[in-house]
């Protein structure tokens, strides 16, 4: 009898210790499980495989009110599959609910990133939304022009605005969507 076999054991009879001791030895399998499951979804997903586990977890052993069988390992991880499916369901029920946001749809900014403009038409359309761009943000518009004219990086383009990495990111992410509003994409 394996150790998980025996803890799984000793939980349906009620050692409450036993629950305590069966997480360290599953939890580097639970969380391939976990993080196979999420591979699986669309991006965007913000549930994480450690919070996946840990829910799972709880719902197959914290639960004492519920009398759980095992007749073994290979039915443990069958029970904390399922639960990792309905809990990833019911995660996907709650963004579809209205009240979750589940009329919007996701846009990941970087994937609607500012393509180079092929026409001086394009050009001179960016040129004047980044003249608009720079009114509303300054450091904004810097970032873009570090970023888009000169080639920078986003470590490179903080650098020489004396921001950090972090606040560089956010500000052009901010930038991308402005402009790309501002030149008639679909807005954000």
């Amino acid at each position: 009898m394996s150790d998980v076999t025996r803890i799984l054991s000793q939980i349906e009879s009620g050692d409450p210790e036993a629950a305590e001791q069966l997480l360290p030895l599953v939890y580097e399998e639970l969380r391939k499980l976990a993080a196979a499951k999420l591979a699986l979804e669309k991006p965007g997903q913000t549930l994480q495989a450690t919070a996946l586990v840990h829910e799972a977890y709880l719902r197959l052993v914290g639960n004492s009110d519920s009398e759980q069988h095992w007749n073994s390992r290979g039915h443990f991880f069958g029970a904390a599959a399922e639960a990792m499916r309905r809990i990833l369901v019911e995660s996907a029920r709650r963004k579809q609910c209205l009240r979750h946001g589940g009329e919007f749809e996701r846009h990941d900014v970087d994937s609607l990133a500012l393509s180079s403009p092929k026409t001086p038409d394009e050009l001179l359309a960016l040129s004047d939304a980044l003249d608009r761009l720079a009114e509303a943000n300054t450091q904004a518009a810097e970032l873009v022009k570090l970023r888009f004219f000169a080639g920078l990086t986003s470590e490179q383009a903080a650098a020489a605005l004396g921001v950090s990495p972090r606040k560089a990111n956010q500000i052009w992410a901010y930038a991308k969507a402005w402009l790309l509003e501002s030149l008639g994409h679909e807005p954000l």
